[in-house]
């Protein structure tokens, strides 16, 4: 009878154990979501089938894409998208499903990138502020009149833009948010400053809750369009809200692209004398942006590729306006694997396919169950306007 209870406090101490390794070897989700445009659409037909597939593998048609991430990233047109993803509706759950988040996006276009007219009617290069601000003030609203901040998100939530102020990059982030009053932004606030495209639009004036930090935002596309490196030296950095990853082989990552900014048009404009006009020489920025972090992500998970999934696409034939068709060319097109130290192959896998073989793997870990952050008011000292 002895032995038997020997037997069964050391069986049973051997499954907490296991338990505790099974818990501590599961791998932290990220998700990246590039800038690029005014539509969104590859990485919204991405993360539709995303979505779908989740519910399909769970079996529960109300599953979202926050429940299987521990963070969402995105920049531009992709940190709107990531931000609709992550709104807290006040009761833990996201304000908006993937599928809503796109059709935001195709139904409010024309007023969230509505053209100035001047006084005799003729079109302007700029967008209209007032309306953009009006259509995303909505969308970040709550049904009982809360305006959300970036502290009002069910997952921690990254989103860069560049600072006129400082001349330098500026990361939003949920983490700093829940750290000082003095890092935290209203959610519209932070969407309008990312997507301040200085040809588009003219660059944004945001304040804190706390009035104490400022910033003169532009597009973070500039300097971080395809913010997929920050969200991983982030989470590696941040061992309060990830205290189990210590390399890159603890993160699993999905990295969804927004196709070329260039495309056959940009191509077209090179003159025979290797010139480029002053607008391709911008979508090749922004473009080589996107390859260079993609290029980098690659030769950090060469040993374990897939852990790290980019998913897209090298030019769409539809006119950019999202549905059924759209969906299909980018999920029926061959993925493409950046190669370390240079190159990229193509793959036999179609993007739908790679998303869906990504899927597998996430749901195994079953729902994301990292706790909200602790706010901790005296942790950072506030500093002084300007960041």
């Amino acid at each position: 009878m002895e032995l038997s209870k020997v037997t069964l406090e050391i069986f049973s101490k051997l499954e907490q154990k296991w338990l505790s390794h099974c818990e501590h070897s599961k791998k932290t989700r990220v998700l990246s979501i590039d800038g690029g445009g005014t539509t969104g659409i590859v990485a919204g037909a991405a993360l539709i089938h995303l979505e779908d597939q989740i519910r399909l593998k769970v079996g529960d048609p109300q599953a979202r894409v926050s429940d299987f991430f521990d963070i969402i990233a995105g920049t531009g047109i992709g940190a709107l998208l990531a931000a609709l993803l992550a709104a807290d509706d006040g009761s833990g759950r996201p304000l908006f499903s993937a599928r809503d988040a796109v059709a935001f996006l195709s139904q409010e276009k024309s007023e969230l990138f509505k053209v100035k007219l001047t006084r005799f009617l003729h079109r302007r290069g700029r967008f209209s502020g007032k309306s953009i601000d009006r259509v995303l003030k909505e969308a970040f609203r709550r049904d009982d009149g809360k305006i959300l901040t970036l502290k009002d998100t069910c997952k921690p939530l990254l989103i860069p833009c560049y600072d006129l102020n400082s001349s330098a990059p500026f990361v939003f982030s949920r983490a700093d948010a829940l750290e000082s009053p003095s890092f935290n932004f209203d959610l519209w606030k932070v969407c309008r400053a990312t997507l301040a495209t200085p040809s588009l639009f003219k660059p944004f004036n945001l304040t804190s809750v706390d009035g104490k930090t400022s910033c003169c935002g532009i597009d973070g596309g500039l300097v971080m369009n395809n913010p997929t490196a920050a969200a991983v030296t982030h989470v590696l950095h941040n061992k309060r809200d990830f205290p189990s990853v210590n390399g890159v082989e603890d993160l699993l990552v999905l990295s969804l692209g927004n196709g070329p900014l260039s495309g056959s048009l940009s191509r077209r404009n090179h003159r025979r004398n290797g010139e480029c006009s002053t607008s391709s020489v911008v979508d090749i920025v922004l473009e080589g942006v996107s390859e260079t972090i993609d290029q980098m992500l690659g030769n950090a998970f060469c040993w374990n590729r897939s852990d790290y999934v980019r998913i897209q696409v090298n030019g769409l034939t539809s006119d950019g306006v999202m549905g059924p068709k759209v969906e299909d060319e980018v999920l029926k097109e061959k993925g493409v694997e950046s190669l370390p130290f240079g190159g990229k192959r193509l793959m036999e896998e179609t993007n739908g396919q790679r998303i869906e073989s990504f899927v597998q793997r996430l749901v195994a870990s079953g729902r994301s169950s990292l706790p909200p952050s602790p706010c901790k008011d005296s942790a950072v000292s506030p500093l002084a306007n300007g960041r």
